[in-house]
């Protein structure tokens, strides 16, 4: 999938451009307008890339998603089930996207701080997890939501801070592309592990043994957007 972000005049409406793998293309109107401020949706879309965010607003428009703020613009035509499968698939993974809305708006406020340490960062995440609701007591929300690693989100809010100084810096008129390949994440990457065979044990003679065994963790949905 490939997504254009178009610099538009400071205070015009502003939309981008999509071009999803199955051939549809779309107009999303943009949350923000025109101008030097890094438009809402590629905030999203940056820091989803950098952590690996499959599931969240902008792996649910490549998987077939169609929210309220898109219209077709051409391309492959939309099978007529294609508003219920999006309706199905937002609904599925409501809670996947709210996890990544958090992410952005933690990136974000990384993405603020200067310089920040790590105290700072610990705290910002505190206060961001404190509106994670939770199914049972005692729960942690970091784990209820998959948090990753504080160095992941430094990354990711370095990443917001880059494109922001590249937007701001751009012409009227110019674009900015980007292609939908988010980097794996930390637990994909683990999950990717456990589905590697075992090596054959070797039978007898020096240095022979067991290989040992990977079991990936299950992934936990947490308890918890645009329409």
């Amino acid at each position: 999938m490939r997504i254009t972000f178009r610099r538009f005049p400071s205070g015009v409406d502003s939309y981008s451009e999509i071009e999803r793998d199955d051939g549809a293309v779309f107009r999303m109107a943009e949350f923000t307008r025109g101008g030097a401020r890094l438009p809402h949706d590629l905030r999203h879309l940056v820091v989803e890339l950098e952590l690996g965010v499959t599931d969240g607003i902008w792996g649910t428009i490549a998987d077939g998603g169609i929210y309220t703020s898109m219209r077709f613009a051409g391309g492959h035509r939309l099978p007529h089930d294609a508003a219920r499968k999006s309706d199905m698939l937002k609904k599925a993974r409501h809670h996947r996207i709210g996890r990544a809305e958090l992410f952005a708006n933690l990136a974000e406020s990384i993405a603020a701080l200067d310089s920040p340490t790590d105290a700072q960062v610990r705290e910002l995440i505190r206060r961001h997890l404190a509106v994670v609701p939770l199914s049972e007591p005692g729960q942690d929300p970091a784990r209820v939501v998959e948090l990753p690693p504080p160095a992941a989100l430094v990354v990711a809010a370095a990443a917001l801070r880059a494109a922001a100084e590249k937007w701001a810096a751009l012409p009227v008129g110019a674009e900015l592309s980007y292609q939908w390949t988010p980097r794996r994440s930390p637990a994909a990457a683990q999950q990717a592990l456990a589905t590697v065979p075992a090596r054959p044990r070797r039978e007898g003679g020096k240095g022979s043994g067991k290989a040992g065994d990977r079991h990936g963790q299950r992934r936990r949905e947490p308890k918890w957007v645009r329409p």
